[in-house]
């Protein structure tokens, strides 16, 4: 069963009892996502914390010139959300679309909410995943003003080692902040260096 992936996940951090289990299965939504259709669009209010069971997203804005700037990439047996619209009901500076076909499991709001009030072990297994995605967010800051693109590069191959094969390269220079072709650059720079 899907539902198994998150109690999977969970045990990484406080794994759930068999009622914790059980409240949790009630409250979780299973969809199937087309390749290149949205769990979220900008303006939009996100809804969910979602989890990715199979598959791949990328969570990206687009500036007033209409070039897209990948923010996050989230694959298999990981969370995915956008935190400011979520908690605060603003519309979504983002889009979340799925890069390959992909089965999710999405959790309301309000029973989010009701699973922290009255099962306090989902307040802090979601309290370290949101700790965790601003632990990322702060390194991916911390290399876009002091690496170098090689360097970004390296670490999105640390970061992301089972992506580097299923993603076009537009979608990683994208994120890494550079254009197709040096991405093509730095590719060969790095293999002619081992």
């Amino acid at each position: 069963m899907t539902i198994n992936k998150i109690f999977a996940n969970f045990d990484n951090y406080l794994p759930l009892n068999e009622q914790e289990r059980e409240a949790l299965a009630s409250r979780v939504i299973e969809r199937t996502i087309r390749r290149r259709q949205f769990i979220l669009q900008e303006g939009d209010i996100c809804k969910h914390y979602t989890f990715v069971a199979e598959g791949c997203f990328k969570i990206y804005h687009v500036d007033k010139k209409g070039v897209e700037h990948n923010l996050q990439f989230v694959a298999e047996n990981d969370w995915i959300m956008e935190l400011d619209s979520f908690y605060a009901d603003k519309p979504s500076r983002v889009y979340i679309e799925a890069i390959e076909p992909s089965v999710i499991l999405q959790i309301k709001k309000e029973d989010l909410f009701y699973l922290f009030t009255n099962i306090p072990k989902f307040d802090r297994n979601f309290r370290v995943i949101v700790e965790n995605r601003y632990v990322e967010l702060e390194n991916r800051i911390l290399q876009a003003i002091s690496s170098t693109a090689e360097e970004r590069y390296l670490s999105f191959l640390d970061h992301y080692p089972q992506l580097s094969q299923r993603l076009p390269g537009t979608q990683i220079a994208s994120y890494l902040g550079i254009t197709p072709e040096f991405l093509s650059k730095i590719r060969k720079d790095i293999s002619k260096k081992h």
